[in-house]
């Protein structure tokens, strides 16, 4: 690994403590970019249970163990309190650590935090300066707003599925939870922004995050063409349907992304694969006719790509000012000697285990030049609620007195 390793205590969110009251996927991938950024996030768990990914993964043992791969990959750097905010006692010790933080999110059904008694009203008396931000399907109102939600769902809702895939194939899923990832992304921004702002009024924000309306955005021209252009998208497979060459193509060995999306791109590429007289064919001389003859296009480039590798013509073209890649398999494309160098895998002592080791991703942000990756390993159920009540001002007796009350 090659780049540097930012220290902590000198990264943007230094100092700033987050409660982190989020399970499975779109909460906790927001606290632990808050993590990565510096932030001290405190996961605040269900006692005997914790986060549900805690559950959840490749692996049953993990499973077991309440160390599900799922968990695993978005909780180091953080540490657990265990907490019972359906006992009188674990709600007061709650409302003492929300005087002390900076952030509170949760991902709950909206209601559930008033019903809790630590709805914004609540947490701004509390805590004027708390940024408070609530991660949901559909957001906090609407028709929708009480629905459950989990990424498959939002991506059929919002035109994502609709999307992807070939006419043959019909709507499909992406083979990663992308509406999840989006808005965990869009609430660790927010929470970001949300802390600018408290840095400058000393005010404090309630931050609304639907992962409908995020997915949406994140349909990019998807969705710019309807509404400018009155187009509506069509599955087109791997095409890009903003241009040709622009897609995926079969080569002697391997699939190969090639983009062409400019003339000269396009007219470089024609060169490199051995066919210039392409030039001068008039069904492929400008960028609408070539997307209108897209079929016989790649038939064409086919036949030239053929006679090498992917991975040679990944080299060449690339050269040459052609966007060209290889596509790679997971465990290729982090195997990648660009990967290595960035930093972007981190290993750590397993969690409970410090003689096995624990793989994880960092951020594919650097700042000061230094790569981001989490400081300590993933936390066990409950590991740090002693230290964390004791910080808070608790005595060890009182810390006994909440256990032996169920309140931990």
């Amino acid at each position: 690994m090659s780049a540097s390793t930012a220290a902590k205590d000198d990264l943007p969110l230094a100092g700033i403590r987050v409660l982190d009251l989020t399970n499975v996927l779109a909460g906790p991938f927001a606290g632990y970019q808050l993590a990565l950024m510096g932030a001290d996030v405190v996961k605040v768990e269900v006692p005997g249970a914790g986060d549900l990914a805690r559950q959840l993964g490749a692996s049953p043992e993990l499973n077991r163990e309440r160390l599900g791969a799922s968990f695993l990959a978005q909780n180091a750097g953080k540490r657990s309190l265990t907490l019972n905010l359906k006992s009188a006692e674990g709600r007061q010790v709650m409302k003492r650590l929300i005087g002390d933080a900076d952030v509170l999110v949760e991902n709950f059904r909206p209601g559930v935090m008033d019903r809790l008694g630590f709805g914004w009203d609540e947490l701004r008396d509390t805590n004027p300066g708390l940024v408070y931000c609530a991660v949901s399907g559909f957001g906090a109102d609407g028709p929708l707003s009480d629905r459950p939600a989990y990424d498959q769902i939002i991506q059929g809702l919002s035109g994502m599925m609709d999307a992807t895939g070939t006419q043959e194939s019909g709507p499909l899923r992406a083979g990663f939870p992308i509406a999840d990832v989006m808005g965990g992304v869009a609430a660790a921004f927010a929470i970001g922004s949300a802390l600018v702002r408290r840095e400058r009024t000393g005010r404090g924000s309630h931050l609304d995050v639907s992962m409908l309306e995020t997915a949406i955005t994140a349909l990019g021209w998807g969705a710019s063409n309807h509404l400018s252009a009155g187009v509506e998208p069509t599955r087109i497979g791997n095409e890009n349907a903003t241009a040709a060459p622009s897609g995926t193509f079969s080569t002697a060995q391997g699939m190969l992304n090639i983009a062409a999306n400019k003339q000269e791109q396009y007219e470089i590429l024609c060169h490199r694969i051995g066919s210039p007289e392409l030039l001068d064919d008039p069904r492929f001389a400008t960028r609408e006719s070539r997307k209108a003859n897209r079929v016989e296009l790649r038939e064409v480039i086919e036949e030239h790509l053929a006679k090498r590798t992917a991975a040679d013509w990944e080299e060449t073209l690339s050269a040459a000012g052609v966007p060209a890649a290889r596509v790679l398999s997971v465990r290729d494309a982090l195997e990648l000697e660009q990967i290595d160098h960035r930093g972007l895998v981190r290993t750590l002592p397993f969690p409970g285990d410090e003689a096995r080791e624990l793989r994880v991703l960092g951020t594919g942000v650097h700042v000061d030049g230094a790569s981001l990756g989490p400081d300590r390993s993933p936390p066990l159920l409950g590991e740090h609620t002693d230290q964390i009540l004791q910080e808070a001002g608790f005595e060890q007796a009182d810390i006994d007195a909440l256990r032996e009350a169920g309140a931990l």
